[in-house]
């Protein structure tokens, strides 16, 4: 499978914008998730952002805590986590990104973390409250085992900051669209524009937007404004939390489907 800049430059080649799916694994059974990624790598996911349920996420809203909470009641841990992916992801097209925050990571050392992930076939790592200050070890020992991580930039977020940012982040930059947590809003602040200039002023790594999105007409302003990637999340979880399994995994195939279709340009 290829890597996350690799998977970008395809992207790119073909005037693509990704689209990156999230799941919240173990919501509601880690069995789901893995149907849940299959259903995405088929419905026009470029990527899939996989979340390790964490009893304290500071950075997600109501609709991804109580979906952490719901994966923690199941019994979901980290190990479980990458044991599965272990098995999904050779029939993946889509890499997976994995989303968790640095206490899990610290707990079972940092080194070993990242070994057993890239050993998952893990590719891409967000860490949301990993702050660049602290972030020359992770970069490093993922360097050196294939995973790209990728560093998130505020929309109040200075000049100097987001060169600094945008130096070390791996893979792509991680544009937050809000300044708060995840979770569905009915509109995009329009200084994610202005700041997607700025970025891409500074550097071409490629800029993936998210937080708050959770309509294709956000992902096609989104995409409009200049982005490469389309985060979506909360959305997500909120659709495969609802009914049974079976509608959850249809409602999150549709969504995915409309979505893709949305950022995808017209030819004439």
């Amino acid at each position: 499978m290829a890597s996350i800049s690799q998977h970008f430059e395809s992207l790119r080649a073909n005037n693509q914008c990704a689209l990156i799916p999230f799941l919240t694994a173990g919501d509601p059974s880690l069995d789901i998730t893995a149907e849940a990624l299959r259903v995405l790598d088929a419905s026009g996911a470029d990527f899939i952002e996989l979340g390790i349920p964490y009893s304290d996420p500071l950075a997600d809203g109501p609709v991804i805590q109580a979906a952490a909470t719901r994966g923690l009641k199941q019994g979901t841990r980290l190990a479980h986590v990458l044991e599965m992916a272990h098995t999904v992801i050779p029939s993946l097209r889509s890499p997976i990104i994995l989303f968790t925050y640095y206490n899990p990571i610290l707990n079972l050392g940092i080194r070993q973390f990242l070994e057993l992930a890239a050993a998952s076939g893990i590719k891409g790592l967000v860490i949301p409250d990993l702050p660049l200050e602290e972030a020359r070890e992770v970069l490093e020992l993922a360097d050196a085992v294939g995973i790209e991580v990728t560093l998130l930039v505020a929309p109040t977020s200075s000049q100097e900051r987001i060169e600094a940012i945008a130096r070390q982040s791996r893979g792509f930059i991680y544009l937050v669209s809000v300044t708060g947590v995840t979770g569905v809003r009915s509109q995009i602040d329009t200084r994610v524009k202005n700041v997607i200039k700025e970025i891409r002023s500074i550097t071409n790594k490629p800029i993936g937007v998210g937080f708050g999105i959770s309509q294709p007409e956000h992902a096609r302003q989104v995409t409009d404004w200049g982005a490469d990637a389309v985060i979506v999340g909360s959305a997500f979880v909120q659709r495969l939390a609802e009914g049974t399994p079976y509608r959850g995994l249809r409602a999150i195939k549709d969504f995915c489907h409309d979505l893709k279709t949305s950022i995808t340009p017209v030819l004439s």
